[in-house]
């Protein structure tokens, strides 16, 4: 699981290097940037590992590496992302706005949708074509906010960026990484899921989720210390509608979950409460700073006590 989780780490490096890349090359706001390119980039392992695990047959550890990759990105990535910048991160409004309701949504329609104990293929494209209608949502939003600038600033010139076919190979390279590292993932989670007698589910809430979200960690961690907290706050935010809309809905499609009354209550419970405490914190004077960041800490702290307990009354 150390080799691989080492693997999916490096190959993810190679996608935030070449989205990053492209997004300097295009000109684009940064917590644009975060929310759609790095977002994407830095979800990847997630990704691969719910729809491979789906595919062979435990959409357990897919549903719960999406759910608690969330819990572990707001709890664990965008809180030392706050405590360890130099200054507070600033939010921009607008964006937060939209992309903050968007998440209140999808996270409810989620929590509907998993009422009945399970996640149908249908609700999984279903998700699929949110997903595609907030990408065209976002384009479109971009290019009337380029037009204005247009008509203000004149000619928009691109940024020198990086060659485009470096950033190419370098994604190409990340992705075959991602994939054959999260073969070993989900593997070395089943047998100790079953070692240690472990329900997947757990396993995939809590190291599963923490493993895939290292490249979110590392990636906020790094654009907060060099000033550029927006990309982080941006990160987080896409990541967290990607591991509702992509990743349960491609793992839902490939095979629909059947889960654990327990599983949707307890984990859904938790989302609801660091979601809903982050947006809360990015709206108050939108900004993200230590205090806040602590908080969001200690209840990742409370998480983690209240899922080793609950193993332990269900053995």
């Amino acid at each position: 699981m150390i080799a691989a989780f080492a693997i999916l780490f490096k190959s993810a490096d190679y996608f935030v290097e070449s989205a990053a890349g492209i997004a300097n090359h295009f000109r684009l706001p940064k917590m644009l940037v975060g929310i759609v390119v790095v977002g994407f980039a830095t979800t990847a392992p997630e990704i691969a590992v719910s729809a491979q695990s789906a595919y062979l047959g435990h959409p357990e550890i897919a549903f719960g590496n999406a759910i608690g990759s969330v819990i572990v990105d707001d709890g664990v990535a965008l809180a030392l992302a706050g405590i360890l910048a130099p200054t507070a991160i600033i939010v921009n409004k607008n964006i937060l706005k939209t992309s903050g309701v968007f998440l209140i949504v999808i996270d409810i329609i989620a929590f509907i949708f998993a009422m009945d104990f399970s996640i149908t293929r249908v609700e999984g494209i279903i998700f699929i074509l949110l997903l595609v209608l907030y990408i065209l949502f976002i384009f479109y939003s971009e290019k009337k906010r380029k037009m204005n600038l247009v008509e203000i600033d004149g000619d928009l010139i691109m940024g020198s960026g990086e060659n485009v076919k470096r950033l190419v190979w370098l994604f190409i390279a990340g992705l075959t990484g991602v994939i054959i590292a999260s073969r070993g993932v989900i593997h070395s989670s089943i047998v100790i899921a079953k070692y240690f007698n472990i329900s997947e589910t757990i396993i995939g809430l809590t190291i599963v989720a923490i493993g895939t979200s290292l490249p979110e960690i590392s990636t906020c961690i790094m654009a907060s210390r060099k000033g550029h907290g927006e990309i982080a706050v941006g990160d987080i935010i896409g990541a967290d509608i990607l591991n509702i809309l992509w990743i349960i809905g491609v793992s839902a499609t490939i095979k629909p979950m059947q889960l654990l009354p327990q599983t949707v209550y307890y984990s859904f419970a938790f989302m609801f409460l660091i979601v809903g405490t982050m947006l809360i914190e990015l709206r108050i004077k939108y900004s993200f700073g230590k205090v806040k960041g602590y908080i969001l800490i200690g209840l990742y702290v409370v998480y983690l006590v209240f899922n080793y307990q609950m193993h332990f009354i269900q053995h």
